[in-house]
């Protein structure tokens, strides 16, 4: 058997091995990962909204330690504790919902024999493993939630700590020292620092919400003492004033600690910045979901005021116009398990991606997000109480490889552009856009945009007095799909297009006999209506049109856009398009 060395997961990559990439694929179709294979899985550029990626980078949704034994099939002493822990997992949640009889024996029987065929080769995942196993309970048993009122139990132990003396006691209290300070400014900073150390430290103290006299015994001041020998550093950089508002994306723990989340999240929004707290899809035990809200009174009291997404395919204009218009927005990450890219929703990975900054909570992100050789595409910061009770706090920052374009810095570059086309009006020019197949025909980018350029080239020879707007001359790396039409939908809204010309047929030939080639055969008889993005755009036009009656538009026949119907996340292809 072929041995892979590797020191950590970012050092696997596809391509140098074929026998590592059969390895590779059976570990994702084992664990039910691979996109090719079910397209219910994030695809790979979804993947890299959330996860700084190469092109052939490989990802394993688990720590570097348990992949080195996974893609070995080694059961070493390490690995079979965490599939014990699962598996007493979800021995005690069957038995907790199940009466002794011959359904619970059923569920229990039928879950060794995946649990132990999972010994017998160890390639899944044990976070994996329990999703199966929890699956076969749930569709068994008929259980919805076998935690539900363990949960709305959490909720009213939180509920009434946070009414208590206690807790006003806990967080709300002056500080000893005074701080010094020349502007009011830097001291309301050093406040609000205060308080959401504060808040952050005891959002992790779980008696607060498991026991019912929690408080009883304790000294409140003695407490809020016990945060002096902690690291708050990480959240001065983070927060520091010149940074502005932020995006935040608010991953909790578990139900109860869920309204000392939104004490933290209060806090973000009364400082200005914005805030997507995402819940869980289904049960994953006490994990607070969005359905929760709806049948416990406290928690809908918690979230009034939210605006919830309902939506777990919203596009990038519908997610900014929420982000705009809403502080706090609540969406589901679309799973019923441990943080995993690959089953995350597309809202999900579009909020990760538009926000600035993910907090975290819970030993479980520290996992997936710290304990990995991988990085991500956003500063991450992850809190939690370990076993011993005792706070922890990790900052991961985002590569300098990874560029975000924030909303801001795509408006700028359309405004730009508007601002060139409002010139071309004012001096009796006629303003054109050509909409022009880029990315739907994958691995085909680079012709497409010689073959664009060629014949807007043309164009620009053979027409007078006209100022044609060519998108491949303001395609920056780094720049998705999302991206792109975000930003040429407010150029094509903004009232100033005479004329919007869509890619023909005849103009592909005649680019490429303009450049002495013959057409490929990929490229016969194409033209804009193969295209995802040339089919937005012309519904966006016909939109257009209804307001401004003269925009003329050329090119073929709006009923002959039907083909394509969204973008792949990510992708310049269409969703149904493979690479």
């Amino acid at each position: 058997m072929h041995d892979f060395a590797f020191n950590s997961a970012r050092e696997i990559r596809y391509g140098a091995d074929p026998v590592l990439d059969a390895l590779l694929l059976h570990f994702m179709t084992e664990n039910g990962l691979e996109h090719s294979i079910d397209p219910e899985n994030a695809t790979p550029e979804q993947i890299r909204f959330i996860v700084s990626l190469d092109e052939d980078a490989f990802y394993a949704p688990c720590g570097d330690w348990m992949l080195h034994f996974l893609l070995k099939s080694r059961l070493d002493d390490s690995l079979k504790r965490e599939y014990a822990d699962q598996w007493r997992l979800l021995v005690r949640t069957v038995c907790g919902a199940m009466p002794k009889g011959p359904g619970r024996k059923r569920v229990l029987r039928l879950c060794r024999y995946k649990f132990r065929m999972a010994l017998n080769t160890p390639i899944l995942i044990p976070s994996r493993l329990l999703k199966r196993m929890l699956t076969i309970f749930l569709a068994l048993s008929g259980i919805p939630d076998p935690y539900h009122e363990k949960k709305r139990a959490k909720n009213r132990r939180a509920k009434a700590f946070l009414e208590s003396a206690f807790f006003n006691r806990l967080v709300n209290v002056c500080p000893e020292e005074r701080i010094e300070c020349s502007r009011i400014t830097d001291l309301r900073f050093e406040l609000d620092l205060l308080e959401m150390a504060r808040l952050l430290f005891f959002s992790t103290h779980k008696p607060f919400w498991v026991d019912d006299c929690a408080t009883d015994g304790l000294d409140a001041d003695a407490m809020r003492h016990s945060l002096d020998g902690v690291d708050f550093s990480p959240l001065r950089n983070i927060f520091a004033q010149d940074r502005g508002p932020l995006r935040i994306l608010y991953l909790p723990r578990a139900s109860g600690g869920i309204l000392l989340d939104l004490k933290v999240v209060r806090s973000l929004l009364r400082q200005g910045h914005r805030v997507v707290l995402a819940l869980k899809e289904g049960f994953y035990f006490d994990s607070p979901t969005v359905w929760d809200i709806d049948t416990d009174p406290v928690l809908a009291e918690a979230f009034r005021g939210a605006f919830f997404l309902n939506n777990d395919r919203v596009t990038k204009n519908e997610l900014l116009q929420a982000i705009r218009e809403h502080q706090l927005v609540v969406i589901s990450d679309g799973t019923r398990e441990r943080f995993n890219p690959y089953r995350l929703s597309v809202t999900f990975a579009r909020a990760w991606k538009e926000c600035d900054l993910v907090l975290a909570k819970g030993e479980a992100h520290y996992r997936r997000l710290i304990g990995t050789s991988h990085q991500f595409t956003r500063d991450i910061l992850v809190f939690f109480s370990d076993e011993q009770g005792k706070f922890r706090m990790f900052f991961k920052p985002k590569p300098e490889s990874e560029r975000k374009f924030s909303e801001d810095a795509i408006i700028a570059k359309a405004d730009e552009i508007i601002a060139q086309m409002r010139e071309a009006r004012a001096q009796g020019r006629t303003v054109m856009f050509y909409s022009a197949v880029v990315g739907s025909i994958p691995g085909q980018v680079k012709t497409a945009i010689e073959v664009l350029n060629t014949f807007v080239a043309h164009l620009r020879s053979r027409l007078e007095g006209t100022f044609i707007i060519n998108p491949g001359e303001h395609f920056e790396e780094g720049m998705d799909a999302d991206d792109l039409m975000f930003m040429w939908e407010r150029v094509q809204r903004s009232g100033y297009l005479n004329v919007w010309r869509f890619q023909t047929h005849t103009d592909i030939e005649e680019s490429f006999q303009l450049m002495g080639k013959k057409v490929p055969p990929v490229w016969a008889g194409k033209d804009a209506t193969y295209s995802t993005g040339c089919t937005k755009e012309m519904q966006i036009a016909l939109s257009v049109q209804k307001r401004q009656p003269e925009l003329q538009i050329i090119g073929p026949g709006p009923e002959k856009f039907l083909r394509r119907r969204e973008y792949g996340v990510g992708r310049f292809s269409d969703v149904v398009v493979g690479g």
